[in-house]
């Protein structure tokens, strides 16, 4: 029996629909049928399940109707995965300056598709060449992470991570965790997070079997992945995890949501409005995604009730 992706079609002025298509393309995907959620007019008559949209495609330019459009997509494929129709779903990249100009309130995928899927406990992990980055928190503005970190939510990141190593066939998957601070505090002389919220949320993850290590100082941490120490990194915010994600796997990083009863993936790219219509956007990103997304529903998924 095939393995059911269904993959949106992002924001349909971006390069969504052309990375969708160039990847669905690019080889003969043995085993897989792909369920394309968009617009008639956008994807043509591969498009299996169309969205309304109503206006004329204007690459490049943010729109409200994009942004609608790309919710119903996305709301589309949810419904699918839920109901069985569909094994996984892989989405192309989103706005969030037109999804504010839509008045959909979300900050991304991520918050979205946890609401949609009645999931509390989630979290955001990015992959790429042998690297794999967990987020305890995700889109803040950098003077509110200190703030937003917690045992709690840094405990429920290491959990997560190692949930979803299992599934990747790793038992006891090495989790390190990131420092907040400089140094990882220096000893409590650049700040007392590692001391206070981190080593306690370590503990604790320790003492339920998995196996967390830390806090490692952020500047050292990610080449110390690199060279096999750690499966798994857990950073404390954004761009302290993503900076070296994509530094070393900018082409080709994946993004997937842990916690939920169904299986998402997407690229690690935004919607590059800049180059979109152009039809020099390249597919990696996207291939990588839905290689996940098949990876992924080869395995039973610890999240499904």
């Amino acid at each position: 029996m095939s393995i059911r992706i269904g993959i949106t079609c992002g924001d349909v002025n971006g390069i969504g629909p052309e990375v969708v298509l160039k990847a669905v393309l690019s080889r003969p995907w043995d085993g897989v049928k792909f369920v394309l959620i968009g617009p008639k007019n956008v994807f043509g008559d591969s498009s299996s399940w169309d969205i309304p949209f109503n206006e004329k495609l204007t690459p490049g330019k943010i729109t409200a109707e994009a942004s609608k459009t790309a919710v119903g997509a996305i709301e589309r494929a949810v419904r699918g995965c839920l109901d069985g129709e569909l094994d996984a779903m892989v989405t192309a990249p989103i706005c969030k300056e037109g999804l504010k100009l839509a008045g959909v309130h979300y900050p991304g995928h991520t918050e979205m598709i946890a609401e949609l899927t009645g999931t509390k406990r989630y979290g955001m992990m990015l992959m790429g060449k042998g690297l794999r980055v967990m987020l305890a928190t995700r889109h803040l503005p950098l003077r509110a992470v200190a703030d937003a970190l917690t045992k709690e939510n840094i405990l429920e990141a290491i959990e997560l991570t190692g949930e979803t190593l299992k599934w990747f066939g790793l038992e006891n998957g090495r989790i390190g965790i990131c420092g907040l601070n400089p140094h990882a505090g220096d000893g409590g002389a650049l700040g007392d997070e590692e001391s206070t919220i981190i080593t306690p949320a370590i503990e604790a993850a320790c003492a339920k079997g998995f196996n967390a290590i830390g806090p490692v100082p952020a500047d050292v941490i990610f080449f110390q992945a690199l060279n096999k120490q750690y499966d798994a990194v857990v950073a404390m915010y954004h761009d302290q995890g993503l900076g070296p994600l994509k530094m070393h796997a900018f082409d080709c990083g994946v993004n997937l949501t842990l916690g939920l009863p169904i299986i998402r993936t997407s690229p690690d790219h935004g919607t590059a409005f800049g180059i979109a219509g152009k039809n020099i956007a390249k597919p990696d990103s996207m291939i990588a995604a839905i290689e996940t997304a098949i990876q992924l529903a080869r395995q039973p998924n610890p999240w499904k009730k």
